[in-house]
């Protein structure tokens, strides 16, 4: 991770000193924000056809969130428990669904304060914006059985085990005499 000397910081931008705080100065990042700031009018017919297939804003900025947003998975004998820091947010502002039926999508969304008037900022620290983490969940996972806790800005989605599956019994097949 890049380090930033006093003198770097009151000429760069507060997002490109939050990209360069939370790793977001890596090259793939860099890369796939250079290709969506490409406007097609300033593109070859030829490289229009790749632009096509690039990343959209939408994806960055839902791949930033996944990445920004750490979470704990444990495994219980009956269940598993997917715990994630939420500082700051109302139940209201998460949401937790099942996509897909086997994929745990947990998203949140933390907004800035109303600024009043003379009020300036000189300093910066507390995120904003969107949370997002996706987990696929096993095969025994019980996507009827999902409950989810926020307590002191700590989100815990607790996913209930499908009980085990009866073994099957052998089943003696007659051999005949032809």
């Amino acid at each position: 991770m890049a380090h930033l000397s006093q003198k770097d910081m009151p000429h760069m931008r507060v997002d490109v000193l939050v990209d360069r705080m939370m790793g977001f100065d890596s090259p793939i990042f860099s890369a796939l924000q250079h290709m969506m700031d490409l406007h097609p009018e300033d593109q070859s017919e030829k490289s229009t056809a790749g632009a096509a297939n690039a990343p959209t804003r939408a994806y960055v900025r839902d791949a930033r969130a996944m990445a920004s947003t750490p979470a704990d998975v444990k495994e219980y004998p009956g269940s598993y428990e997917f715990v994630i820091d939420m500082p700051g947010l109302a139940s209201g502002d998460i949401k937790v669904l099942v996509e897909d039926d086997n994929v745990l999508l947990i998203s949140g969304e933390r907004k800035r304060e109303g600024e009043k008037e003379g009020e300036k900022y000189l300093r910066m620290e507390r995120r904003v914006g969107k949370f997002m983490r996706k987990f696929v969940l096993p095969e025994n996972a019980d996507t009827d059985a999902i409950s989810a806790v926020c307590k002191d800005g700590v989100l815990t989605v607790t996913v209930k085990k499908l009980p085990p599956p009866e073994p099957k019994k052998p089943k003696t097949i007659e051999v005949k005499i032809a």
